[in-house]
């Protein structure tokens, strides 16, 4: 299947700083993909250089079989066939919304622009604001009139730029989850920039994860989250406890239990990266004293409790103390001061060379 958008081999300077690194990246028809990294990682960059937005450098890009941008060549985003969402929405504050989500469509009559401006506004429930202006509307409602506005030229691809970084988190959930049913009707491509994993991972089909211009992990959401190929990708997708220590008879000990280790050779200095949902805390029993923790603080999340645990550990009489976070599901609110025992679950727990991050 040929791809809508191919970026090939694509690097980029800014004052002689390479901010994208020999980056191709392909996006299916119909498909999501999500762009996610730090600030500064390129992925915005690179989104500009999709939408011809930044004068290609090197490399070439390519919508389906035609090459919009490569050596010598450089098609304008208005002969591109692809809608934009800004960060800002970019809304023009001289027009209505009707007049908004009609202005790219001035190749067809004033009565059909207007007919497939209204159809636009309805499919994002905003037809009934069609006379009222930016400044009149919510962030929610700006944001579904640039997607409308977006969306009306019928476009081969969508391009989002950290799309509902400007809503509150209550008002992020609904327009993200109504924005995603949209774009899959539309069956239109979509890339999405964003530095948000959970943002990633509820709006993307395929996730590519950036780091100094380069990707460093391409998969599903599921992939890049449990089998992450290194600690960098591993802590992206969220607050991760970390430790050090040299890998001897197949497992890194660590003050919580030990972790085995399976392609590491004896001897060699790995970092363990254990998710708070990984340490499981249970009641301390007579007689037990292996990898006890002492609860400095609990706190309820909503769905889940996060625990602040105090661990101290030591060999050859000296002693270390550590700071680790647990995640329970539900309610789990043991009071500062109560011993627990943690226990390890193999499958949130990854171990990878230290020397890479």
């Amino acid at each position: 299947m040929t791809p809508v958008l191919r970026l090939e081999g694509v690097s980029h300077q800014f004052d002689g700083i390479r901010v994208v690194d020999d980056l191709t990246l392909d996006i299916a028809p119909g498909e999501v993909l999500c762009l996610l990294g730090p600030s500064g990682c390129g992925k915005t960059t690179a989104l500009r250089i999709a939408a011809g937005l930044e004068p290609l450098q090197t490399g070439r890009v390519l919508m389906g079989n035609t090459e919009v941008a490569g050596p010598g060549l450089q098609t304008p985003p208005e002969e591109r066939g692809i809608g934009l969402v800004f960060q800002d929405y970019a809304l023009f504050p001289h027009l209505n919304v009707l007049d908004n989500v009609a202005f790219g469509l001035s190749v067809f009559t004033k009565s059909v622009r207007r007919e497939k401006a209204l159809t636009e506004l309805r499919r994002v429930g905003m037809d009934s604001a069609a006379d009222k202006f930016p400044h009149e509307l919510s962030g929610g409602q700006q944001q579904r009139v640039a997607l409308a506005r977006a969306l009306a030229p019928n476009p081969r691809i969508i391009l989002l730029d950290e799309p509902y970084s400007g809503l509150d988190s209550a008002l992020r959930a609904q327009v993200r989850d109504d924005v995603l049913h949209l774009l899959k009707e539309s069956g239109a491509a979509t890339l999405m920039v964003t530095h948000d994993p959970e943002e990633a991972m509820f709006m993307a089909d395929r996730i590519a994860v950036m780091r100094d211009g380069r990707i460093v992990q391409e998969g599903s959401p599921h992939s890049l989250y449990c089998y992450p190929n290194s600690a960098f990708v591993a802590g992206f997708f969220g607050e991760v406890n970390a430790f050090t220590g040299p890998v001897k008879d197949g497992h890194v000990a660590t003050p919580v239990g030990p972790a085995a280790v399976e392609d590491l050779a004896e001897g060699t200095q790995a970092t363990v990266i254990v998710r708070p949902e990984g340490l499981r805390v249970t009641t301390l029993q007579a007689g037990q004293s292996d990898y006890a923790a002492l609860v400095m603080e609990s706190r309820l999340l909503g769905r889940s409790s996060l625990v602040h645990l105090h661990v101290q550990s030591g060999e050859n009489g000296s002693t270390k103390e550590w700071h680790f976070h647990s995640r329970m599901p539900g309610i789990f609110l043991p009071d500062a001061g109560t011993r627990l025992r943690i226990e390890l679950d193999p499958g949130q727990i990854f171990v990878f060379p230290a020397q890479e991050d």
